[in-house]
Order: structure tokens, then C-alpha cells, then sequence
């Protein structure tokens, strides 16, 4: 296809494709890992970026720092900024994600990013370090919708949950890396005190650098190539991925298990269609999205950021040493989507969802009560956090996914953007600004009360999974949502088994994919 018709697409046709059960009945593959290498390692530096500010808010606030700056202006009024950020870009990145398409998005937000995080080294007055935590936020923001949408739309649909879950968990290994780097910084025999932070946002910008170059490789999403009259380029790139399967691992590829999908091609989607369809057709999947995203953004965004603080206030650990104790609830937060993610899969959402959860907020509620006898130290309190990580990660990891499945293709990233705005809002931006303050009076009584808020919205949260919770489990993306674009006599058929098209048919085999090994 020349680039004049890439630039010009033929929208207004109606054409039918098997495109999408054709990526859905892929086996995993090499080709598979190089989207979850060239897409999910932005989380890394999201979680890189939020661990250090968090664990060197103490250095930052001491003398000769560089800064005129307080510890509560950094986990409050700067972590609140970081959140604000990334709310509008998510629905100002989200709404260009769905109408110009995954990957010009994905790289645009990743190179705000990397300018925001580049710009924050250099910070030599509060302001200037508000407005570049704020910018950083704005391109993460982006990120979570586009790529999250190219996520579900690239990953074959056995394969999806668990994949989507570790993706959205690697946060916690640029946690992990975060904590064990702030160590590092602060400590001034090595760096100089208005050195060392500056150097953790250097080597952000570099990883972001090197992501960059990396994701210039990750096609376009098929699916979204086909709403907007790009039909010929999807089909280039489905087949070119069917046959490095296939050479692979050396045969031929089944036909998929599903036929059809008939669509009539357009360019875009009003937002009173995307209203629409989310709060009137979709209405309980809304509520539902609400919920998971109210009950985790409050949990991590208030709690979270202010870990740091809670060690030197209640338990005199040294500002230089709390990245080993976050670094230890950082592995546990990784280890949940990983080892819990195929479980999502097998199990289904519907459990899974409700019951991470609703464990979360009860061993939530138990650390509060023991924190609140007194009956903690630094050790133990880092325990109980990682056991409550443990369940809250792998729920926290799903309600992104829960939002990228349960509503049709043409809204996709901007269902995304939308509910994590609006709940990050409700619990990121009020949480650390809420948090700050209680914490910030060092009465125990304070914190307990704010461990209380967390566990009360993440049980909440938990309720409403549990009734209202998709069953989206093994299921392709057009089967849970029917695309807008979908021409309704034949809306059902690309799950159903109809014969293959023709028109964008791919390598014919047997009739029953072979099993594939988890990613």
C-alpha cells in the first residue's frame, strides 16, 4: 500500500475480515514477547519515577539539596500534581489514541515523558519541580491509554488477562529498582547532596530514551486499521506476523476457531456516541470501572507515596534506608500479578477481581488495627504491607484491563483514559493531598484512620466485582463488546465459527490450534 493511501484512508466501506480472530488464535511467540518488551516496559519508569520521588522526599526537604522544598510539598502538593498530570493526558492523549491511531499516540506520550522527567533534573526552584512533575504525569497519562489499548488488541485473547496484569505489575520492578537507586542518591559519600536526586531523573530519561528507540518496531493495532479504512495495511501486518509464527515454529498455522466480522469503516466517533454507549448501554460495566479504579488509586496513590514518611516518623528509620524497606514491598507488589495473573485466565475475572480485592482491603483493615496497638516496627509493618500488596497488585493490574475489554473498540482508549482519570482523580489526586496532612501530625490515630479510608474503598470495590464483574476470560475483544462499526447481522460471527473470508482470510491448517506455552 503506498503511503497515499496509509494518509488517505478509504473510509465508508463496509468490508468483512477474519483479522481479528486471526490474531486471537495465534500461539504465544517471540513476536509476542517483542510487544510486551517494546510496550510494557514504560510501567518500569512510571514505577521508577513514583518510588524514588516518594523515598527521597526527606533529602530533598534537608539543607544543600538544591531545592527550597518540604517533605509534605513533595508527597503532597508535588505526588498530587504527578496525579493531575497524568489525569488530563489521559483524556487528552486517550481521545487522539482512538481517532489517529495506537502507535503515533504511544510514541508521542513516551517523548513527553522523557523531556518532562529530563526537565525535573534540572529543577532549581519548587515551581519549576511542580511543573515538570506535572508534565512527566501528562505524558504517563497518555501512556496508560495507548498502550493498554495496543496491549488487548495485539495479545491473543487466552493469553490476554495474564498478560495485561504482569505488564501493569512491572511498575513495581522500576519500584524496586526506584528504592534501591534512592539508597544510592542519598547517600552523600558517594553523590553530593543537590547530586544524586538529580541523577535518578537523568537515568529515567535515558531508559525512556532507549524504550523509545525499542518501540519504533511495534506495529500498528490491526484492529484499529480496519474501523478506519486501513483494511489492506492490517492485513500486510497480520500476515506478516502469521508468518514468523510460522517459521517459528516451523508449521502451518490453524484457521481460527472464529469467521467473520463485517464492518462499516469510518474515521471517528462522537463523544456523545462514546457517552452513550459507555453510560447508557453499558451502563454496569460504567459503575463497575468506577469502582475498581475509585478503590486502588486511593489505596496506592495515598498510601504509597507517603511510606517513606511513615518509617522515619513512627519507627526513626533513617531517610537513607527506607528504599530497602519499600524495595521489599515492591517485590511483593510484582509477585502478586505474576503469580496470580493466569489465574485471571482459568479461574475467570469475576472471582478473581472480587476476591483480590476484597483480601486486600481486609488485610488492610488488620494492619490499621495492629498499627493502632502499637504492636508494629518498621519489619513487621513492611510484612503486613507486602501481604496486602500481594492481592491489591494483581486487583489493581485488572482494573485496567477490566476497562480495556469491557467496551467496544472505538472507545477503547478512551474508556481507558476516562475511568482512570476520574478514579485516579477521586483517590490519587484528594489521597496524597488527604494522606499528607494526617500523617504529617504524627499521630498514630491519623494514619490508622487513612489505612481505614483504603481498605474501606478497596472491599467496596470488591462488592461490586462480585456482582458486576464481565466474564471476559478466553473471550475476543468483539465478543465482549460489539464494535460500533460492527454491521449487526454479522456482528456475532467472528466469534462463532463462520466460514473465512477471502478477503482477509490468512494461512489455512488444521483445524485446531495447538497448545502454547504461557508467556
Amino acid at each position: 500500500m503506498s503511503a497515499a493511501e496509509a494518509a488517505s484512508p478509504d473510509t465508508g466501506r463496509t468490508i468483512i475480515t477474519t483479522i481479528p480472530a486471526r490474531l486471537d488464535r495465534l500461539p504465544w511467540s517471540r513476536w509476542h514477547w517483542t510487544i510486551v518488551i517494546g510496550l510494557g516496559t514504560v510501567w518500569i519508569l512510571d514505577g521508577l519515577e513514583v518510588t524514588v520521588v516518594g523515598n527521597i522526599a526527606s533529602r530533598l526537604a534537608e539543607p544543600g539539596s538544591g531545592l527550597s522544598i518540604t517533605s509534605g510539598q513533595i508527597t503532597g502538593t508535588a505526588a498530587a500534581l504527578y496525579v493531575a498530570g497524568a489525569c488530563i493526558g489521559a483524556l487528552f492523549w486517550g481521545r487522539l489514541t482512538d481517532r489517529f491511531g495506537r502507535k503515533k499516540l504511544f510514541m508521542i506520550t513516551l517523548a513527553v515523558y522523557l523531556a518532562a522527567t529530563a526537565l525535573t533534573a534540572v529543577s532549581w526552584e519548587a515551581w519549576w519541580f511542580f511543573l515538570f512533575r506535572f508534565l512527566t504525569g501528562f505524558g504517563i497519562g497518555g501512556e496508560y491509554a495507548a498502550i493498554n489499548s495496543a496491549i488487548d488488541e495485539l495479545i491473543p485473547a487466552n493469553y490476554r488477562g495474564r498478560v495485561d496484569l504482569i505488564i501493569n505489575g512491572s511498575f513495581w520492578l522500576g519500584a524496586v529498582g526506584g528504592s534501591l537507586l534512592s539508597i544510592v542518591a542519598l547517600d552523600t559519600d558517594l553523590l553530593a547532596a543537590n547530586v544524586g536526586w538529580r541523577l535518578t531523573f537523568a537515568l529515567g530519561a535515558f531508559l525512556a530514551l532507549v524504550i523509545l528507540l525499542v518501540r519504533r518496531h511495534v506495529p500498528e493495532s490491526p484492529r484499529w486499521l480496519l474501523i478506519h479504512g486501513r483494511d489492506r495495511e492490517a492485513e500486510e501486518i497480520v500476515s506478516g506476523i502469521e508468518r514468523q509464527v510460522e517459521e517459528q515454529r516451523g508449521e502451518r498455522l490453524p484457521e481460527p476457531d472464529g469467521g467473520e466480522l463485517e464492518i462499516h469503516q469510518r474515521r471517528s466517533v462522537t463523544f456523545r456516541e462514546i457517552a452513550r454507549t459507555v453510560f447508557g448501554r453499558y451502563r454496569k460495566r460504567a459503575v463497575l470501572g468506577f469502582s475498581l479504579f475509585i478503590g486502588q488509586a486511593f489505596l496506592y496513590n495515598a498510601i504509597t507515596f507517603g511510606f517513606g514518611a511513615i518509617l522515619t516518623k513512627f519507627f526513626d528509620v533513617p531517610s537513607g534506608h527506607t528504599g530497602y524497606y519499600f524495595a521489599v514491598i515492591a517485590v511483593g507488589n510484582f509477585c502478586g500479578p505474576l503469580l496470580l495473573g493466569h489465574l485471571f485466565d482459568t479461574v475467570g475475572r469475576r472471582v478473581m477481581i472480587s476476591s483480590t480485592y476484597l483480601l486486600s482491603g481486609l488485610l488492610l483493615f488488620g494492619t490499621a488495627w495492629l498499627f493502632d496497638r502499637g504492636s508494629l516496627n518498621a519489619a513487621t509493618l513492611t510484612a503486613c504491607w507486602c501481604a496486602v500488596l500481594f492481592f491489591a497488585s494483581a486487583g489493581a493490574s485488572s482494573a485496567y484491563l477490566t476497562v480495556s475489554e469491557i467496551f467496544p473498540m472505538e472507545t477503547r482508549a478512551m474508556s481507558i483514559a476516562f475511568f482512570y482519570a476520574l478514579g485516579t482523580a477521586a483517590g490519587g489526586i484528594s489521597g496524597p493531598l488527604l494522606f499528607a496532612d494526617l500523617t504529617g501530625t504524627g499521630k498514630v490515630g491519623d494514619t490508622v484512620l487513612a489505612f481505614s479510608i483504603g481498605a474501606t474503598l478497596m472491599c467496596l470495590a470488591g462488592l461490586v466485582a462480585a456482582f458486576l464483574a464481565v466474564r471476559a476470560e478466553r473471550r475476543s475483544l468483539e465478543d465482549i463488546a460489539r464494535p460500533l462499526t460492527a454491521v449487526a447481522g454479522r456482528a456475532k460471527a467472528a466469534t462463532k465459527g463462520a466460514r473465512p473470508s477471502s478477503r482477509t482470510s490468512g494461512p489455512q491448517g488444521p483445524s485446531a490450534p495447538p497448545a502454547a506455552s504461557r508467556p
